[in-house]
């Protein structure tokens, strides 16, 4: 099948921008040339590729079209960069999805040590899910939970995260006095990241037998999740690497400790870019997930 670079283009900016005006201003041509070339491009392979909704969304076929578009990007970029001179490089971007915990600790420093440096266009999701953002075509690569590759890519173990159920003193006396169990977890209030959120009912699974629904305090933040637990607005899992031995937490189960197991999945195709960055994903994953068991 013959495509039109400018057509894909076109598709690949409308998605990473969300809207055609926003991807005409972008590629510096008018919101018609953008329609134009995504219709001819649904005309040549005779499917829809766009919801037009706001944000454009793609369908499963623009799913498929998106991911060869970002890969031919990279490719030309990559070509690009050999080709010019030093004073005419531009920074490489690349895409990236993340679990929020992973970008509140250990993830910015291990980008930070690129050299030479390299944009990153960061997408924030449930580390259950950033594959889902792999596998659409919107990043080239993701930290997540699953270890099975996406079709097309690669994937390498990073470690796990260690999460372990902490509340404040003064929560911890209010409401945990008898100690914890079933009948105080039923009623203690929990501090939840938001509703995919679900290593509070992991750990609950383990106390009780029957279902707990505890009032749910949802605070979709990775440091405002730890500080609503510290500050004593309810109980949460909250990681090794957001804690230290100064900040008034309390450990309510030394059993209770629940694993995040996370991987690096990136696509096959080969970029120097992208490698640079999963070598120093790698290497930053090995140093600060060490001592959780990575």
């Amino acid at each position: 099948m013959d495509w039109d670079l400018a057509q894909l283009q076109a598709l690949a900016t409308a998605v990473a921008e969300g809207s055609f005006d926003s991807a005409a201003r972008r590629l510096h041509v008018t919101p018609s040339a953008i329609s134009q070339r995504i219709k001819a491009l649904e005309t040549s392979v005779g499917r829809v590729l766009l919801i037009r909704s706001r944000p454009v969304r793609p369908t499963t076929s623009g799913e498929a079209l998106l991911r060869v578009a970002r890969q031919i990007e990279m490719v030309i970029d990559d070509a690009a960069r050999e080709l010019a001179d030093d004073d005419e490089l531009e920074l490489p971007t690349v895409a990236l999805a993340v679990n929020a915990d992973s970008l509140s600790t250990w993830l910015p420093a291990a980008l930070a040590a690129i050299d030479p440096p390299v944009c990153f266009d960061l997408r924030r999701a449930d580390e259950t899910r950033t594959a889902g953002l792999l596998r659409d075509g919107t990043v080239t690569a993701a930290v997540t939970a699953l270890s099975d590759p996406v079709p097309g890519c690669s994937v390498s173990s990073l470690g796990h995260m260690r999460y372990r159920p902490r509340a404040a003193a003064a929560f911890v006396e209010r409401w945990f006095s008898e100690g914890v169990n079933s009948a105080s977890l039923a009623q203690a209030p929990v501090v939840v990241f938001d509703r995919t959120d679900v290593l509070q009912d992991r750990y609950l699974r383990r106390c009780s037998p029957r279902q707990l629904r505890p009032p749910r305090h949802y605070v979709p933040g990775s440091w405002a999740f730890a500080e609503a637990v510290r500050t004593g607005l309810g109980w949460g899992m909250v990681p090794d690497l957001q804690t230290d031995a100064h900040d008034g937490l309390i450990e309510l189960d030394p059993a209770g400790i629940v694993d995040v197991h996370l991987h690096w999945q990136q696509w096959r195709l080969r970029s120097a870019t992208v490698e640079r960055v999963a070598d120093a994903i790698r290497a930053g994953a090995a140093v600060a997930l060490r001592g959780t068991g990575g």
